[in-house]
Parts: C-alpha cells; structure tokens; sequence
C-alpha cells in the first residue's frame, strides 16, 4: 500500500475526450461523484489514464512477471471472483495449493517420508510469507527461552545490510532487533563470518538471501550453516537459518542442482519464494515452507468453521483471490522440470549478452556475478562527470525503465544500475537495449555535467580541518555527486509515496 496524496490543488476533476459522448460534465477526481456514468464512459476514461502508465515489458526495474501464456489467463480470468480462503466452497482450489506446496517442498529438499504432506502456505508474496516465517522463529524462541526461565524481550534477528525491506517491516511491525552484517566495496553480500559473530542467545534466526535485490548474487548458505553448527555446538544454542529465496528459490534448482542452499542444510528450518517472480506467475503469489511440523508452532494455527468445515488458517490476511495460486498449478505442471530449466538458462544466456555488450562499451563495471539471479547491475567507471541517475533518466525516453541506486552501509558511495532478465526478455531486446545505452552515453558525453558544474571548483569540493583547506577524497566527492543527483530527482517528484 502507498500513502496517497493529491498532486495538484488546481486539478481536481478528470477529463476525456471520448467520454464526453457519454458525460457533458467533469468527475470529481478526489471525491466519488453523485451520479452514476455509462460503463463505456467509465472504461474509457480509466483507460485514457492508464495508456501513460510504462510498459511493464520494459521495466526492468522488476523481477515479476510480466507476460504468462493466454491459456493461463484464461484459467485465471475463470476463477477471479473465487476467494481462496473459503476452502469448503471451492475444495479443489485448496487441493491444488496444496500440491503446489508439495512440489515446492520437494524442489527444496525437504526430508519427508512416504506419503508425509509438506509444511507450507501460499501468500500474497514474499512480503508475507517472511512475515510468517519471522513469527514462527519468534514464537519456537519465546517457548525456549521461557522454559529456561529467561527473559523473552530482546529477540533479533541477524541479517545483511542487502536485505529487501520486508524484513526491515517485520523487525520494526513485531518489535525485534534488526542486526544488519554491513557491506563493503566489492562484497555487497552478508559475510557469514561476520554473522555467526553477531549471533547470541537472543537470536531468533540468521536470514540468507538466495539471490540479492542489488545484484543477484547467492549468499554462502552452506558456509553459514556450517560456521553455525560449530558456535551451537559451542554455547549450546540452537540458532536456526531463514533462507530468504525470493528471487533465486525457483533459479537455483534448475541453474545449479550441486549448490546446497536449502533444506539439505541441518539447520535451513524455512524458505519463502516468489511465485511471481521466477515461479512465472502474475504478481500476488509467493510461498512459505517450513521443514517439518515441528518448525511451525501450532499456537499459530488458527482453526475456524463458520465458512463450512473446520479450515486451519495461517496468513495475516484473510480474503484473497483464487487465481495465482491456480496459475502457479498451471505452471508447473505446464513446464515441469525441464520447462522451467529453459527458461532459466535461457534467462541466464540473455544476461550474459547484455553483460558482455556493457562491457565491450569500456564504460560499466559490472558489479553482478555469473552465479545468481540473472541480471546484469554495473556502475560507471567515471562518474565524475556524468552519473548513473542520469543514465537512468535519458533511458526512460528510450522506453526503458532501468534504476539508478546506491548500495547500502557501508557500500553507500557506490551508485549501481540493474536489468533484471525475464522470461520475456528475449536476445533482440538485450541487443537494442545496448544500442541505447551507447546513444545514451554518446548524448551524455556532449552534454556539461548537471551536478558536477555546481561543485567543480567550488568550496564544496573542499572542507576545513584545523584552518586548512583540505581537498575532499573521491569517496567524498562522489557522494556528495550522488545525494545532489538524488535531490534533482526528487525535486521533480509529484507524487509522495512510500
């Protein structure tokens, strides 16, 4: 959800040409009208509106899906008006979620015997399904330490600096610690040494992420554990690991079935991921597993019955739509092993394309590894002049929607780029988006500098140490680059939202 707020006093009604058939009269924009309009109108005028909207087949700011097969929206379209939490009424629709969670489970290894369900639960996407997982964590927690007549109030959780900012919501919405691992040029993963380091008896978890936000890459998860064996068998704790697989949940099994990063991992007790990000459905789905019932506290499960039968329920929302989760079915069995493998190498081929037209430019240094999601995020190798917000700009006029950003603490004077490859990404389009960005960076190259100018020579590129006049170190100047190109962009903002 965004906070909304109105972008101009003045413009308050809506207008449409085409509509004016149908309505002589403006609407209201903030406030519902009087009268009813003729539904042609009503499309119409929406419709005007949304063809300003950017083409979610260029934004490559995303990794969800943009683009599924018409005989999958014709599933979805059938059941857009069933609501999945009404199990009683629509039984086959939980029978499928159910089989979705146990391919899942199975993708990931989990240690089940014959004929044993798996653990898990369909959400709205990772976002919930973290929030989930976070929840158990705390509460198989609280039931230790209070058997051991410890305190229960200080629980946290251990962390990267790159983690995606629901695990932030989780920490500040159910009050505990958020103890971040910092990043550092170069390394822009959790160290998982650094990690085992910060963890204490008050740890919940240790969360790793199969596939970072900023530049795809895996985190150790293997290491992690191992380093996390050795300090339990040490001080006797139990500290657990989440592993946050949003992105690279449904990449890593088909790219890389060697790498051990899930439930083959003793202390691995939940993993989340994406349905609609490689699972390659329409936003709304992701997916909780845990390893064993042991690993969910039953004082979590709700149990109702006044929709019908008795239906247990662990969600933090309640209503929700049918179709993602019949379009995940879809998925896989549509594709099933081998179909999602070609679609992931496929992926992966087209990143390599784009990665390697970025650097025949002699512009970009690539901050991304071959080994991870497939994207491609770099970085100027002089941004003295020009920098990476303003590549972002000039693309949009091109159509591309690519993001400018800066890493987190303490990475935060490095300014990245990132294309995330999807499915409908195809080789034409990586090669034309490399076109562009050279006719991007040609125009740049003509163009003064529209923050530099303001610093080049100006007090602001230097400071005072003891009454002298000290040069300020490229770090500093370039961050100082970075938050006045922030500035220029926010400036020209409408909309607050967040």
């Amino acid at each position: 959800m965004v906070l909304s707020k109105i972008a101009s006093e003045s413009d308050v009604s809506v207008h449409s040409t085409f509509a004016s058939r149908y309505v002589r009269a403006s609407l209201p924009r903030f406030k519902m009208p009087e009268n009813s309009i003729p539904k042609e109108a009503a499309y119409q005028i929406i419709n005007d509106e949304l063809m300003l909207d950017g083409n979610p087949r260029l934004n490559l700011a995303s990794f969800v899906t943009t683009w599924m097969e018409p005989e999958c929206d014709k599933l979805i379209m059938a059941s857009i008006n069933k609501n999945y939490v009404d199990m009683d009424e629509y039984p086959v629709t939980t029978e499928l979620q159910n089989r979705c969670v146990n391919m899942i489970a199975s993708l990931f290894h989990a240690p089940l015997g014959d004929g044993e369900a798996a653990v898990g639960v369909g959400t709205v996407g990772s976002s919930e399904a973290i929030m989930l997982a976070g929840l158990a964590f705390k509460r198989n927690w609280q039931n230790k330490m209070k058997a051991l007549g410890k305190p229960t109030d200080k629980p946290n959780i251990v962390t990267g600096a790159n983690v995606q900012v629901c695990w932030e919501k989780f920490a500040r919405y159910f009050e505990v610690e958020l103890k971040e691992v910092k990043l550092m040029e170069g390394y822009y993963v959790m160290d998982p040494v650094k990690a085992v380091e910060m963890v204490d008896e008050n740890t919940i978890c240790v969360a790793a992420i199969l596939g970072s936000t900023l530049n795809g890459e895996f985190e150790d998860v293997k290491l992690l554990n191992d380093l996390l064996v050795e300090k339990n068998k040490q001080t006797g704790w139990d500290t657990p690991i989440h592993v946050d697989a949003a992105s690279g949940g449904f990449i890593a099994p088909f790219l890389y079935p060697e790498l051990e990063w899930d439930f083959r991992l003793p202390l691995v007790k939940s993993i989340n991921v994406s349905g609609h990000k490689y699972g390659l459905v329409y936003a709304g789905i992701g997916w909780c597993i845990w390893r064993s019932k042991e690993d969910l506290p039953d004082e979590l499960i709700f149990h109702i019955n006044y929709l019908g039968a008795d239906q247990p329920t662990f969600t933090l929302n309640f209503s929700k739509g049918s179709s993602q989760v019949i379009a995940q079915y879809y998925q896989l069995i549509r594709l099933g092993f081998e179909g999602y493998k070609n679609v992931m190498e496929n992926c992966r081929e087209n990143a390599m394309v784009l990665k390697e037209g970025l650097e025949k430019t002699g512009r970009f240094n690539i901050v991304s590894k071959d080994k991870g999601v497939p994207l491609v995020a770099f970085s100027l190798k002089d941004s003295s002049i020009h920098t990476e917000f303003e590549v972002s700009d000039i693309l949009r006029r091109f159509g591309w929607i690519v993001p400018a950003y800066t890493m987190p603490p303490d990475a935060q004077h490095i300014t990245v780029l990132r294309v995330v490859i999807r499915e409908d990404f195809s080789r034409t389009l990586a090669e034309r988006l490399i076109n562009d960005i050279k006719k991007v960076l040609h125009e740049l190259d003509t163009l003064p500098s529209r923050v530099t100018a303001k610093l080049t020579g100006s007090e602001e590129m230097t400071s005072e140490n003891n009454g002298k006049t000290v040069k300020k170190t490229t770090i500093e100047v370039q961050r100082e680059i970075t938050a006045a190109w922030k500035k220029i962009l926010l400036d020209k903002k409408t909309n607050g939202v967040c």
